[in-house]
């Protein structure tokens, strides 16, 4: 359960960081408010995988998931080149973290 939560929650963080981004400084409300309850779903999962995690690889696979999100919501908007090596590096990425979960 919390490995599912984890992964979720990673998926959460990419929810806010990109409505952060198009909260342009929290002066608009949507995107600001749905940086809030993401960014508090996010914490509260990640804290919730805590108890039964290490946090080195909770954190590591958390943010690896957000991250590789948030890279591949840019390259699949436009918003972000996309070149080879980029990807490349995401599928790597996406490896560790499953590595990670593998090693557990």
């Amino acid at each position: 359960m919390s490995w599912l939560v984890l992964v979720l929650s990673g998926a959460l963080e990419a929810v806010w960081a990109i409505a952060l981004d198009r909260s342009a400084g929290f002066t608009r409300l949507t995107p600001s408010l749905v940086f809030l309850v993401a960014v508090a779903a996010s914490m509260a999962g990640l804290a919730f995988a805590l108890r039964t995690l290490p946090v080195g690889t909770a954190y590591a696979v958390w943010v690896g998931i957000g991250a590789a999100l948030t890279v591949a919501y840019g390259m699949a908007t436009g918003t972000e080149p996309v070149s080879l090596v980029k990807v490349l590096l995401l599928v790597g990425l996406v490896g560790c973290v499953v590595g990670l979960k593998l090693a557990h």
